[in-house]
């Protein structure tokens, strides 16, 4: 195979020859490289995901798929397709949907994610990111506040990191997630929780990110179509736990307004609280302000209900645990709720 220098590359690309349809509607997703292979029914995933090493596919998924289980992978590996003479990855990597740069790291020391990109969309009004990591460069032109559209090339695959044991020209992938954003006030948050401990991404440290399986928002919106709603399929997570907060102005509340369930109660006595479900990821799928009236005892978190096969089918966030009989928070789920409610 000839080996293509990265620039010409990048030329290719910038041509259009990247493989990928030149229109697709605004608020669709799409895969982020030409490997489609997730759509074949036979064999498709072996041929898709990278699995780590002596596992099977399984671990290049989404959940809680590594460390039988203990560990949470936030994303999807996606095998590469294209190499050169030295066995380098040089897929394009495309961005899923028309959008704009939140955040570009090209200095892959700096992150177990290597050279990474963040770009945010919006879909059926809900505020979302898709995470591109192990780049083997980013797009010289792209920076915070670029606009891009939906199948535009905005890197090359590649295997950064700087993690100990690196990524074999084996496992050569783009790590790709859909995520939502926790709260702006993220650095402020961390310098409290970790002083002294840096911090070299500010808001777009992974920390403050909660993933949705993108595999599986991909298949829903294969499935339906425009009767995809993002919104639904939040909302349609299984539910992990309820829990009450005594909070009321959070960012989260703005920013997905439309996960937020009116409450008479609250409306006409005043709001005190909210009541939110959690997937396991600790997603508030569900947000129901609570007067003063429904909320119980005078603790900032208090835990209402567990999913008890949730809990013990996805464990790896530690969110609640189990002492005998009882559930409560684990140390996990409080810092999940103070970062939320920060």
């Amino acid at each position: 195979m000839v080996r293509l220098p990265v620039g010409f590359i990048w030329a290719l690309l910038l041509l259009g020859l990247a493989n990928y349809p030149a229109t697709v509607p605004a608020q669709a997703l799409h895969l982020p490289t030409a490997n489609h292979a997730l759509w074949d029914a036979d064999g498709g995933a072996e041929r898709f995901f990278v699995p780590t090493v002596g596992k099977t596919w399984v671990t290049g998924t989404f959940g809680c798929v590594r460390s039988d289980g203990r560990h949470l992978h936030e994303g999807l590996d996606i095998r590469c397709l294209q190499r050169d003479k030295r066995g380098e990855p040089t897929d394009p990597v495309l961005a899923t949907a028309d959008g704009t740069v939140a955040y570009v790291n090209r200095k892959a020391a700096l992150s177990n994610f290597g050279n990474y990109i963040v770009l945010r969309h919006e879909l059926d009004g809900i505020e979302l990111y898709s995470t591109y990591a192990h780049l083997r460069e980013v797009g010289a032109d792209l920076k915070p506040g670029t606009t891009v559209k939906s199948g535009q090339p905005i890197g090359v695959m590649g295997r950064t990191a700087n993690t100990r044991e690196g990524i074999s020209k084996e496992r050569a992938h783009v790590h790709f997630e859909l995520d939502l954003f926790i709260n702006e006030r993220f650095p402020a948050w961390y310098q409290k929780n970790f002083p002294g401990q840096r911090n070299d991404h500010g808001a777009w440290n992974g920390q403050n990110l909660l993933g949705l399986d993108p595999r599986a928002v991909l298949l829903e919106q294969h499935r339906l179509g425009a009767k995809f709603s993002l919104v639904h399929f939040i909302q349609n997570q299984t539910e992990l736990c309820r829990v009450a907060v005594r909070a009321t102005n959070f960012p989260w509340l703005k920013r997905y307004a439309r996960l937020v369930r009116a409450n008479p109660v609250a409306q006409s006595e005043g709001v005190a609280g909210y009541e939110l479900a959690l997937n396991f990821n600790g997603i508030p799928q569900e947000l129901i302000p609570r007067a003063a009236s429904e909320l119980k005892g005078k603790a900032k978190f208090q835990l209402l209900s567990v999913n008890e096969p949730e809990a013990r089918k996805n464990p790896c966030r530690r969110l609640v645990a189990q002492h005998g009989s009882r559930w409560e928070l684990a140390p996990h789920g409080v810092a999940a709720l103070e970062l939320l409610t920060y």
